[in-house]
């Protein structure tokens, strides 16, 4: 199993995360990668992954709950680290649009995802988006992208962090050629995301945890660890109908091939 979302970097590992990384290694994860998500994580994400080298691999971006009034000073900070340190990232995210807890900076929000989409391609490096209640825009702003590729050297490509869509947003997605991240949402009572999965390939899924965040049951509310991705295999393997290590492999040779891990 390849961890493709965690954030490592937070206060929630902060007394054990040495301990943490151990454990994760234990218990058979292949690789964690972390992304940045504003300008203050850059240094916290970098050091973690040049601690740990080929185990956890780094992102950095600037995640749209960060995008505020001074949001032109923090990007320059973070595309500036971004063009400095693109030989140690394997992504540029976090990134995207969120309107749910505040749309005060809702044009910043997607000026700022503009930028880093252009600054993908121009890397060739993928993306990790999040999106929560912003899928007009966040499809809307992907297609555009997209449609100015004959003016960039790189084809878009990455992830929709923590997928919990319509069948009708799944299409969308895969027909631009995007994976979809598969956490523990997957395993919540009531979810329909398992439906959704009817129709898309199981070679355009990645796993992931967004630990500390979103444990899967039966380990609601506690702090999350890559290696509770087990959890999430299990329900996979009912929608698929295959084995446990047959959604390890593949899910894996998805990540590898995405994020450029060997």
């Amino acid at each position: 199993m390849i961890d493709t979302h965690i954030h490592l970097d937070e206060e929630a590992y902060a007394a054990d995360r040495e301990e943490v990384i151990a454990r994760q290694r234990e218990y058979g994860v292949e690789a964690m990668i972390i992304p940045g998500v504003n300008a203050s994580s850059i240094d916290a994400v970098l050091d973690i992954c040049r601690r740990h080298p080929n185990y956890c691999y780094a992102g950095l971006g600037f995640h749209p709950q960060d995008v505020k009034a001074d949001w032109k000073e923090q990007w320059a900070i973070i595309e500036k680290a971004i063009c400095t340190y693109r030989h140690e990232l394997v992504a540029i995210g976090e990134i995207g649009l969120d309107y749910y807890w505040d749309t005060t900076f809702k044009a910043e929000q997607q000026e700022v995802f503009r930028l880093q989409l252009a600054l993908a391609m121009e890397l060739n490096i993928p993306v990790m988006i999040h999106n929560r209640e912003a899928t007009e825009d966040t499809l809307r702003i992907l297609k555009e992208a997209q449609q100015n590729q004959e003016q960039a050297p790189n084809t878009l490509r990455g992830v929709i962090h923590c997928f919990n869509g319509s069948k009708e947003t799944v299409q969308q997605i895969l027909q631009m050629g995007f994976y979809l991240g598969i956490g523990g949402v997957l395993t919540f009572k009531n979810c329909k995301l398992s439906e959704t999965l009817d129709s898309v390939p199981l070679d355009r899924i990645v796993l992931e945890t967004d630990a500390p965040y979103l444990a899967p049951t039966p380990h609601r509310g506690e702090r999350n660890e890559s290696r509770l991705m087990t959890f999430v295999v299990e329900r996979l393997t009912q929608v698929y109908n295959c084995p446990i290590e047959h959604i390890n492999e593949v899910t894996t040779a998805n990540a590898k091939l995405l994020f450029g891990i060997k």
